[in-house]
């Protein structure tokens, strides 16, 4: 893949959106023979060992440990098959296509731009798949609760790969939680069941059926086509939509990075990645555990 540029500049308008809210969605930024090539992989991966069935997932810890498996219940009461949420991460260590979009297309200067760091590197990518029908939900959750890492300029970009609507699964956004610095610990994402021996706060519930909770915050969601992102600060709250589409696939990509003075830090609880294995705490990111985005040579 030839290093791409933007389809357009990034204004000083969206810039500061994204520092005021946490969260800015980017309209039209990415062609769409880069998207087209990215389908394929995706499917690829889909299909791979590093990606895990989240439904079943959720199903298994109702029963096996007490779970509230988070579901739209008019999405499950529906005359539809059940799809599925499909979800992975750090493809980019085992399919170059990955690798390439991660480091190669317009989003190393994008997130550049946003975050007004000279340089970013690759943290993780994740393949996250709602199949229509889907009745699970997307937990609320804080992306930096599950990184191995601290710094200010973290974020995370959101490509979709088909339309996207509120009924088909989009996120949702706690409009400036970037701005409070409590620790939260990781769930399950379909569920708050968090992770076991982590460290931290219980994530406020923002969900439907928790009005008082959402009075007290401004939680937006954006429609988009292939070509926009969104980027969220990494600890940006944030959950999604059901499925509840009988026919459109929610197929998306997140890629994380990290841009100047972010360092590495083991999350307690959290899950290690084989090629951090040569960090000690406080290290910079090198090139081993997290390849340069930007600037290119």
């Amino acid at each position: 893949m030839k290093p791409t540029a933007p389809l357009r500049p990034i204004t000083d308008d969206e810039v500061a959106t994204f520092w005021r809210d946490g969260v800015v969605c980017l309209r039209q930024v990415l062609p769409q023979a880069l998207l087209e090539s990215m389908a394929g992989p995706l499917e690829d991966a889909l299909g791979g060992a590093a990606v895990t069935n989240l439904s079943t997932m959720g199903d298994d810890l109702e029963r096996h440990a007490g779970a509230v498996r988070l579901v739209d219940e008019n999405v499950r009461a529906a005359p539809v098959p059940r799809g599925h949420f499909k979800a992975g991460t750090d493809h980019w260590c085992d399919q170059p296509e990955f690798l390439a979009f991660a480091t190669r297309s317009p989003l190393g200067p994008i997130v550049s731009r946003l975050l007004g760091s000279a340089q970013v590197r690759l943290y993780e990518d994740s393949v996250l798949v709602k199949e229509p029908g889907t009745h699970e939900k997307t937990a609320f959750h804080q992306d930096m609760a599950y990184f191995h890492l601290a710094g200010e300029l973290v974020c995370t970009t959101w490509v979709p790969l088909d339309s996207v609507r509120a009924e088909s699964g989009a996120v949702r956004f706690v409009v400036g939680s970037h701005r409070d610095r409590t620790r939260y610990k990781p769930n399950m994402f379909v569920t708050t069941m968090t992770l076991p021996d982590t460290i931290g706060a219980e994530v406020p519930d923002y969900d439907d059926d928790q009005p008082e909770q959402i009075g007290r915050a401004r939680i937006v969601n954006f429609d988009t086509e292939p070509g926009d992102i969104t980027v969220h600060h990494a600890r940006t709250i944030h959950g999604a939509y059901a499925n509840a589409s009988a026919t459109q696939r929610r197929r998306a990509i997140s890629v994380r990075y990290a841009g100047d003075g972010t360092t590495f830090v083991p999350v307690a609880g959290g899950f290690p990645k084989p090629h951090h294995a040569h960090l000690h705490v406080g290290d910079p990111l090198d090139d081993r555990a997290s390849p340069l985005a930007w600037p290119r040579d």
